[in-house]
């Protein structure tokens, strides 16, 4: 089966974010002076050759453990679906 991964990598909470904090820091200039807190990360598809979906998920987790993600700097979440 193909499984297509949604995947979302942000900043770790406890660390800066010098992209969100330069965002954050103009919207204000631009007319929105009500948004704030901007984190910028990431966003990645991908699809996934399995047979199931557990073991879909397994690939996805490896992939972002192994190539996509910096686990000290950054955390990730992703959604999978069948495609």
């Amino acid at each position: 089966m193909k499984f297509r991964a949604a995947i979302e990598i942000m900043p770790l909470p406890a660390l800066l974010d010098p992209q969100g904090k330069a965002v954050s820091n103009n919207l204000p200039n631009i007319g929105l002076p009500t948004v704030g807190n901007v984190r910028i990360g990431k966003h990645v598809t991908l699809e996934v050759e399995a047979d199931s979906r557990e073991a879909a998920e397994g690939l996805v987790n490896d992939a972002c453990t192994k190539l996509l993600v910096n686990e000290i700097m950054e955390g990730y979440t992703f959604r999978l679906e069948e495609a």
